[in-house]
């Protein structure tokens, strides 16, 4: 199984889409993955806990060792299919 770390401003509202988004499109893909949601001032001292780091904001509070990808497109719409094929491409 693989662990994502989404993170958003608060930590709740813009996460909890985008971690739904990932485990319904991962379950799709045959892919198990466990998301957490925090905020984005949280990931520096989370991220080492993780496979990868899906934000919906810009991360600018440090360097993380795992990938990362920006995932507003998964709450606009707008090119949210290659978004998901990324994150599937990082976990599978």
């Amino acid at each position: 199984m693989k662990h994502i770390l989404v993170a958003c401003g608060n930590g709740i509202a813009t996460s909890t889409v985008v971690a739904t988004k990932i485990k319904e499109f991962a379950l799709k893909k045959g892919i198990q993955v466990d998301t957490t949601q925090c905020k984005l001032m949280e990931v520096t001292g989370k991220a080492s806990n993780f496979d990868l780091l899906v934000t919906t904001g810009q991360f600018t509070g440090g360097e993380v060792a795992i990938p990362s990808v920006g995932a507003i497109s998964l709450l606009t719409g707008i090119g949210e299919e290659a978004t998901l094929e990324e994150i599937m491409n990082y976990i599978s």
